[in-house]
């Protein structure tokens, strides 16, 4: 069983952990499962480049003074959650999602979402176990350096803030 993490924003100098745990899990989750488009738009060194640009809406989760893993939220999405291979199925992952979830609804938003790809069975799983509906499929804008690539994706949903009733 892994430590408990401990959880802080990202600085700059985690840039190359969060690229590296980021190239390696998005391979694992995404050849096979989307349009060649895609990964020809997402060489090695996009990962760098793409983590230090989003520092600011990265949490990162810290064991024995090392970046385990990461969230990036956007508005009230949930854009990115990654773990080493090391730490995949500790219960890393769940608490970083709880925590983008917080995050989120911190900022005002009382739905969250995030975008899985069909094939990604072990992500999809993840999701439902920890309470994400899927919302069904959707045409998903993957950021590409000339303009977005369409990806096939599921929607997933989850009231992340306590909505008063009327």
């Amino acid at each position: 069983m892994t430590d408990s993490p401990y959880l802080r924003p990202a600085r700059p100098e985690d840039a190359e952990p969060i690229a590296t745990i980021w190239y390696e899990g998005w391979r694992d989750a995404h050849l096979g499962n989307v349009p060649n488009e895609l990964i020809a738009v997402r060489p090695q060194e996009s990962f760098g480049v793409r983590a230090a640009q989003r520092i600011d809406d990265t949490t990162v989760a810290i064991i024995d003074n090392e970046v385990a893993g990461f969230v990036m939220t956007l508005d009230d999405e949930v854009d990115q959650v990654y773990l080493s291979r090391h730490h995949r199925g500790t219960g890393v992952a769940a608490t970083l999602l709880f925590a983008a979830e917080q995050r989120i609804h911190a900022n005002g938003h009382p739905r969250a979402w995030l975008a899985v790809v069909p094939g990604n069975t072990r992500a999809r799983a993840f999701y439902a176990r920890h309470g994400w509906i899927d919302a069904g499929l959707f045409n998903h804008q993957a950021p590409g350096p000339d303009g977005p690539v369409s990806v096939p994706a599921h929607r997933y949903v989850k009231q992340v803030g306590f909505s008063p009733k009327n």
